[in-house]
């Protein structure tokens, strides 16, 4: 079975990003998702510092290839889905879009994905800005940080759903 591994790359000084939660969380994180045990990622995005959430399917699953827009891809999920695609080869692997399979299970793998990264979202990013142009951040009644264990929770969600487009198939 995969490995749970974490890795913490962004030195978030240098991005000038205030303190806030994002300060304990690591910058990317793979899982088997413990239902269906398909790979899960979360990785920050380098720019904005906000979460995305992948799973992913082997070959012979119908979501295998499949566009984000295409027919039949659309997974109730933070945002809905915005990324499908294979892994990224020769991205370094601490913060690329792929994984490091368990003995036996597939590397190829067609990651299916959503973001945090919407208008009731908020990033490091968005707060350094608004310091920038001297003004405080103010988080809107609706808005909020999306933090790993929430983007931990949409992929389960996701799996599960993904799961069950195979059964159906099936």
């Amino acid at each position: 079975m995969m490995e749970t591994k974490t890795y913490t790359t962004i030195d978030r000084a240098a991005f000038g990003w205030p303190a806030g939660p994002w300060d304990d969380e690591p910058d990317k994180m793979q899982w088997p998702d413990a239902t269906t045990s398909l790979p899960c990622l979360a990785v920050r995005n380098r720019r904005n510092g906000n979460w995305c959430g992948y799973v992913g399917v082997p070959p012979e699953h119908p979501m295998y290839g499949k566009g984000y827009r295409d027919d039949g891809v659309d997974f109730e999920v933070h945002g809905g889905i915005t990324f499908a695609d294979k892994c990224h080869p020769g991205q370094d692997e601490s913060q690329g879009i792929c994984h490091t399979p368990g003995h036996g299970e597939p590397d190829h793998v067609w990651w299916l994905g959503f973001d945090c990264a919407h208008a009731w979202d908020f990033s490091p990013q968005d707060v350094k800005n608004e310091a920038e142009r001297g003004r405080p951040f103010t988080i809107m009644a609706d808005q909020q940080y999306r933090v790993l264990a929430y983007v931990q929770q949409q992929c389960a969600e996701l799996a599960a759903q993904v799961a069950r487009v195979a059964v159906g198939a099936a």
